[in-house]
Parts: C-alpha cells; sequence; structure tokens
C-alpha cells in the first residue's frame, strides 16, 4: 500500500480484520523508483499522485503483481491499455462518499466569498475590521455544475437547496435534477451565465485544461470557479492570468494540476519553489485546501472496505464490479 497515511492505516487495519489479507503500509508513493518495493506483492494499492505508467506496470507483472487497487475514483494516473497488455486488473472506489466531496465543494464557496478564512486569521490577530469582507447573497445566483456523476449530482442539489439558479453540463441529464429544475446547457452557455462554476468531472483527454484562456474568456466577468475535481481540469497559468485580469473574480481549489510534488506532506519548513502555486497564494480572492475534500471518516471507512473487498475479489477469481 503505496502513499499511507495514519488516516489510511487506521481505516485499512480495521476493515481487514478477519480477512485473509496481509497489508505493507507504505508512506512512499509509486513510481519507477519505488516500484521494486512491491516485489512479491499480489496486488498494490495507490493514491491519486502514484504512477501507474506503463513503465511501473511492467516492473509490477514482472515482480508478480496481479492487481492495481485504487483507493479513489479517478484512474488518469493509470496506463489501462498496459495493464490489460500485461494481464493486471485494476479496480478502483468508484462511490465512497460522494457527500464527503460535494459538502467540501459547498464549503468552499460559502467559505470563499464570505473571505472566511481570512476572517479567521485576521480575528486571530485582534484585527476586527470587516473592510475587504463583503460577499454576496449565493441565494438568486446562478451556479453551473460542470459534471453531474454522483458528486456533481449532490452538488447540484444543494445548490438549489441554497436557492440558486443551477445550471448542469453533462452528456447524460440526471433525471431528479431535471425534475428540481435544473437546465442542462452547454458548456460555453454555462460559463456566460454562471456567476458560480463548480468543477465536479473526471479528468479525460476530453476535459483535460477544460477551463484554459479560451474558456475563461467565456465566463461572466467576475465569476467563482470552484475544482474539487482534479487538477488538470484547470490550466493554472491561463487561470492566473484571469485572476489577474479580473475576468475571474474569485477561485477556490481542492485540487492542483501539480499537486503530486505538493501535497499530502507537510512542507512547512521548505521554500515552495512551484512559482505559479506561490503566486495563488498571495492572492486575497483564492482559497486552497490540500486534496481534502474526501477526508471524513465515512469516506476513509467506505475506501478501505470497498478497496479489500475488490482486492478479494479479484483473488478469488471472481470479476469485481469496480473493475476498469
Amino acid at each position: 500500500m503505496f502513499s499511507t497515511k495514519p488516516y489510511d492505516r487506521r481505516g485499512f487495519d480495521a476493515a481487514a480484520e478477519g480477512h485473509p489479507i496481509d497489508i505493507e503500509a507504505l508512506d512512499t508513493r509509486l513510481d519507477r523508483h519505488t516500484v521494486a518495493l512491491a516485489q512479491g506483492a499480489d496486488a498494490v494499492c495507490i493514491f491519486v499522485n502514484d504512477d501507474a505508467s506503463a513503465p511501473v506496470l511492467d516492473a509490477l507483472a514482472a515482480g508478480g503483481t496481479k492487481t492495481v487497487a485504487l483507493r479513489c475514483a479517478g484512474f488518469n494516473n493509470v496506463d489501462l491499455e498496459a495493464a490489460r497488455r500485461l494481464g493486471i486488473t485494476v479496480v478502483r472506489v468508484p462511490s465512497y462518499s460522494p457527500n464527503a466531496v460535494a459538502e467540501h465543494t459547498i464549503a468552499l464557496i460559502l467559505s470563499l466569498n464570505r473571505h472566511i478564512h481570512r476572517a479567521y486569521n485576521r480575528v486571530r490577530d485582534g484585527n476586527f475590521a470587516l473592510d475587504g469582507l463583503v460577499g454576496f447573497d449565493v441565494a438568486g445566483k446562478t451556479a453551473a455544475v460542470i459534471g453531474t456523476g454522483q458528486i456533481g449530482m449532490i452538488v447540484a442539489r444543494l445548490l438549489w437547496h441554497f436557492r440558486c439558479d443551477v445550471l448542469a453540463v453533462d452528456p447524460y441529464p440526471d433525471e431528479h435534477l431535471l425534475e428540481l429544475g435544473v437546465e442542462y446547457v452547454d458548456l460555453d452557455v454555462a460559463l456566460e451565465r454562471a456567476d458560480i462554476v463548480t468543477l465536479n468531472c473526471p479528468l479525460t483527454d476530453d476535459t483535460h485544461h477544460l477551463i484554459d484562456a479560451a474558456t475563461i474568456s467565456q465566463m461572466k466577468s467576475g465569476a467563482m470557479l470552484v475544482n474539487t475535481g482534479r487538477g488538470a481540469l484547470v490550466d493554472t497559468v491561463a487561470m492566473l492570468d484571469g485572476l489577474k485580469s479580473g475576468q475571474v473574480g474569485s477561485l477556490a481549489l481542492d485540487v492542483y494540476e501539480e499537486e503530486g510534488e505538493l501535497f499530502f506532506e507537510d512542507r512547512s519548513a521548505e521554500i515552495i519553489d512551484d512559482d505559479v502555486f506561490a503566486r495563488l497564494q498571495t492572492m486575497p480572492n483564492v482559497l486552497i485546501t490540500a486534496h481534502q475534500g474526501f477526508l471524513t471518516r465515512e469516506a476513509l471507512a467506505s475506501i478501505a472496505e470497498t478497496t479489500i473487498a475488490n482486492v478479494l475479489t479479484v483473488a478469488s477469481g471472481s470479476v469485481s464490479p469496480n473493475q476498469l
């Protein structure tokens, strides 16, 4: 088990109890330099920033690994074609707790709008001035949800409960959202009309840099963008330009395009050499969390239980319903 943190160990130890499975938890990330640590393992369990590219999968297969188990929903870090060629089964956790990420999305919207992060720091410093903390009523605003799968569907429902006019962008409309009055539109229409845009779609070849210089120019001037999907949905350099010009009014990120070198570690004693990220951190209208949208007790338990069930199912010779 690669990229393992204490919260992972607690969940997986509890879920593995009573099952014929031995877990070796490693805090190191899987890549071509560390793949030798998996020598002899029947399965490897990886997370969002582990590298399961073709060379790494070649080495895993040579070492006897038959299963790659993702403890997340996204699988853009796995070369599925190479896995099929090598006979490696890839499984994932497609739905661990959609509520966790959806609720974090709403938390980011509210915190960014009402400047909660700035107000918290001010009060701790004894500064009780309110200048610069003016937000807006979310009720009555137009919100666009890009991707209405299991997470985006909940985000759309929550925004509807906040009395937003909700637009949705997805090739497969959700019947329940349509019944609520959510309007499905094309991306360009959503960007032109929305005061709040939230990205809740997977990262694919089609959605890579979905938000770039061209689509930023289509956004309603001063709109808020929130990304809790995958970092590379947003061209961060173009977003930086959009923030500086004022075309983008505010930005909240729980994921970042180059997060692999930053997130999930304590880097407080280091100099961050990512100039784009450092510039974002200086902006008062930017709020960044370190990929914690999934981080609830319920989600962690569900991730562990589903991952172990996936591995045991494959080991028994059966087909997991979560197989890619």
